[in-house]
């Protein structure tokens, strides 16, 4: 597949490890430009792996700051134009939230988890695409099984994936009119920095490797295939 002369904005990269990083070779294999977003934590690691694809456009954007959010969507507008692909590779759920049951979630933590992991999909295509009305691209997020059944130790994430491949359906639907698809890949447990927060995460691995017909679990290659299938014509 090709991609000379498409702009993708990559949101969510932490480190070599990321689901965004197998993404974003990908596409960079396929001859995409790319941008990527960052915040504090992780700018270290983030804007080498960047430069080392060839980025010019690393922005720093906390998608629970609106203000961030909008500074991030001028930004590319003045800078590339158009995005044809965006990539929303983002989660966040507190620890504590994650280790002790659902029931006990807190109403600060379930607001988190909601606004980082679900919310911010819609609040970057609102930056991104609204203003265009009119255009040819790919929005691609990354769900997980546990927004559909209950995966022990997954608790609030769950609920924001949930929200998230709700907002993924209603985006399509508005979008799509302006020409935006808009999916969401829902891929197996793959051993990321988000991924540590949930607790027993290596049963969980050992558990689906088992069970699956390859015996393996997926890696963050595999997803940057798929994900470069949607982003593409």
């Amino acid at each position: 597949m090709n991609l000379k002369g498409k702009k993708a904005l990559i949101m969510g990269l932490a480190n070599e490890r990321s689901i965004a990083l197998g993404i974003a070779k990908a596409l960079h294999a396929a001859g995409a430009e790319l941008g990527f977003t960052y915040i504090d934590v992780v700018e270290k690691r983030v804007c080498p792996l960047a430069e080392e694809m060839g980025s010019k456009l690393i922005l720093k954007c906390d998608v629970s700051s609106d203000a961030e959010v909008k500074a991030m969507g001028d930004k590319v507008a003045a800078e590339w134009g158009e995005l044809p692909i965006l990539i929303h590779s983002l989660a966040y759920a507190e620890r504590e939230d994650l280790d002790r049951p659902f029931v006990q979630t807190s109403r600060k933590g379930f607001h988190t988890a909601l606004d980082v992991s679900a919310y911010s999909l819609v609040a970057v295509c609102q930056a991104l695409f609204e203003p265009l009305k009119k255009a040819q691209g790919s929005v691609i997020s990354m769900s997980y099984y546990g927004a559909e059944k209950v995966v022990l130790n997954y608790n609030v994430m769950g609920v924001a994936k949930a929200a998230l491949e709700a907002s993924t359906r209603y985006l399509a639907a508005d979008l799509g009119t302006h020409g935006v698809r808009v999916n969401s890949i829902s891929a197996g447990p793959i051993r990321t920095l988000a991924a540590s927060g949930v607790k027993d995460f290596r049963s969980m691995l050992d558990t689906v490797a088992g069970k699956t017909p390859l015996k393996r679990n997926v890696t963050i290659e595999d997803v940057g295939q798929t994900a470069l299938f949607l982003a593409s014509d």
